[in-house]
């Protein structure tokens, strides 16, 4: 295949150099003034016309312009090797040489490659290519760098039920069956629990100048375990020494044959403090402790008690908290009512009725059954609170909170603005020290306060991008806070009292005039209420 191209070529006369150009065929490349003029020059030619010759390489006419005097000395084939940013791509172009000028063979191009530092990857059928059929001012990749094989993170495989947001079994008629929760994870002796598979760190590249590229680092992991599990003797493998209940909890797998109370937390039991799950089979009587790492399951009520766990909560028949029972779990709460009581939840809550409380969950409530009801205290949500009926009709103070807390919303503004203020601070330092660099690099001596003013500023450029990473990753987690309540709501399938204040983000409503089947959401800055 013949030239396409545009190219040019210098014809060494006795009346001076001429260069010749000829337009590109078919759909061939133009030449551009830049790479021309910067051939000239580092030839010595210095006498052409840039505005003729830029005009005549526009015009793109076969046509010649003299651009020197001549010293009867012919011009060689010359290649041009430019390496790419990440030093894994050698391209060169090719200029042809005047008409008794010599021709570049492949030990020559290779040679001139070795000299400019290529060690690895040097394309030999590239080179013959271009010897074959020689195309001038066209790119030809040289060398390629070796890529790195990437390597695998480490990963690990769980063979119990580590989903926490099952949630109960309601029935066609709308209430929850407390009995048939399918959320406890039964597991038999000698059961395979996990399977780690280790990470590939993978293997390093080369660059074109021989030095090493790593492979992205991998993360490793570890199998993590409490008691009543054996690790196989290669580390890969978790395996159950009882029959029980197996739970991951912050990464670490607990199996329990579970402390299971037959009666009621009384003073014949007291106070309970146990590294897995507890299942009590009667009441939680007033004033007591229940502590678990992992799950607490009460079949009775819980009265003026308190109960946490690491895991979840599941309270069958409810709560009387008299005003002192609380109930606070990482996971998730169901509870059949719950009534003046404080109950914390890190994930959902699921319940019949909320009477005179502080509720509150990370991502939603839903207070179903026949009743569903809302009535008194304080009830906050990050995402979703969901009833039949919210308020009462005596006017009961209510409060219903959902979405992001409004000092954090602050904070989140308050961080953006700070990023600006240090991105700009940055790119103000950056140019002054790549200048006092350039002049370094050049052998030019600086005076001791310079020297002084630019390591103060290297210092300051530190701490600065220090400080700029560190607000990145606030407002990445903020972020996250800030848009889920974007889609924050209230819902009420029967009825919503005045007297219920609502409160979405850093907005608020009041109810004013008795209103059903309805939802509130924030629209443009206030909250409104829509009907479902």
């Amino acid at each position: 295949m013949g030239q396409t191209n545009a190219y040019f070529q210098l014809d060494v006369r006795k009346n001076g150099t001429f260069i010749k150009i000829f337009p590109p065929r078919e759909n061939g490349e133009m030449l551009k003034a830049r790479e021309v003029s910067r051939y000239l020059e580092c030839r010595g030619y210095k006498e052409f016309d840039l505005n003729e010759l830029n005009r005549r390489l526009v015009l793109m006419e076969a046509s010649e312009l003299r651009v020197g005097q001549s010293d009867g000395i012919e011009i060689n084939e010359k290649m041009d090797i430019d390496v790419s940013a990440d030093k894994m791509t050698v391209t060169c172009r090719f200029y042809p040489p005047s008409a008794g000028g010599h021709k570049m063979d492949a030990q020559e191009i290779v040679k001139d490659l070795q000299f400019a530092g290529v060690r690895v990857g040097i394309v030999k059928e590239e080179i013959v290519r271009f010897i074959k059929n020689r195309l001038y001012c066209t790119n030809y990749i040289m060398a390629k760098g070796k890529m790195p094989v990437q390597g695998k993170d480490a990963s690990i495989a769980y063979f119990f039920n580590t989903d926490v947001t099952l949630k109960p079994k309601r029935n066609e008629d709308g209430t929850v069956d407390y009995h048939e929760l399918g959320n406890i994870s039964h597991v038999q002796a000698g059961e395979l629990l996990a399977r780690l598979t280790k990470e590939d760190p993978g293997k390093p590249g080369a660059d074109v100048y021989g030095q090493e590229v790593k492979p992205h680092t991998v993360k490793s992991m570890k199998l993590l375990y409490a008691n009543n599990i054996t690790l196989s003797e290669d580390g890969t493998e978790l395996y159950s020494d009882v029959t029980g209940h197996a739970s991951l909890v912050n990464g670490k797998v607990f199996v329990s044959n579970i402390y299971e109370v037959p009666a009621d937390v009384d003073n014949s039991v007291g106070n309970i403090s146990y590294d897995g799950n507890v299942h009590i089979k009667g009441n939680v009587k007033g004033g007591f402790l229940v502590y678990a790492k992992g799950d607490i399951i009460v079949d009775g009520v819980v009265e003026d008690a308190t109960l946490r766990a690491g895991g979840q909560i599941i309270v069958k028949r409810g709560i009387h908290g008299m005003s002192k029972g609380s109930l606070t779990a990482y996971g998730n709460i169901v509870c059949k009512f719950i009534e003046n009581a404080t109950v914390e939840s890190g994930g959902y809550i699921e319940t019949d009725t909320i009477l005179h409380s502080r509720v509150s969950a990370g991502t939603e409530i839903h207070v179903g059954g026949k009743k569903g009801l809302i009535t008194g205290g304080t009830v906050r949500a990050g995402g979703l609170i969901e009833a039949m009926t919210i308020g009462s009709a005596l006017g009961s103070s209510t409060n219903i909170e959902v979405g992001t807390d409004p000092a954090q919303k602050e904070r989140y503004i308050q961080v953006q603005e700070l990023l600006e203020k240090a991105k700009k601070e940055i790119g103000q330092i950056r140019p002054i020290l790549k200048s006092y660099s350039k002049k370094m690099t050049a052998g030019e001596k600086l005076s001791a306060d310079n020297l002084r003013y630019v390591q103060q500023l290297a210092a300051k450029l530190q701490e600065k991008q220090k400080e700029y990473d560190s607000l990145q990753q606030e407002l990445e987690r903020l972020y996250l806070v800030v848009s889920q309540s974007g889609d924050s709501r209230v819902k009420v399938r029967r009825s919503l009292y005045p007297g219920v204040v609502v409160s979405i983000s850093d907005v608020s409503l009041s109810v004013k005039d008795e209103r059903s089947f309805c939802q509130l959401l924030k629209r443009r800055g206030e909250v409104v209420i829509e009907t479902l």
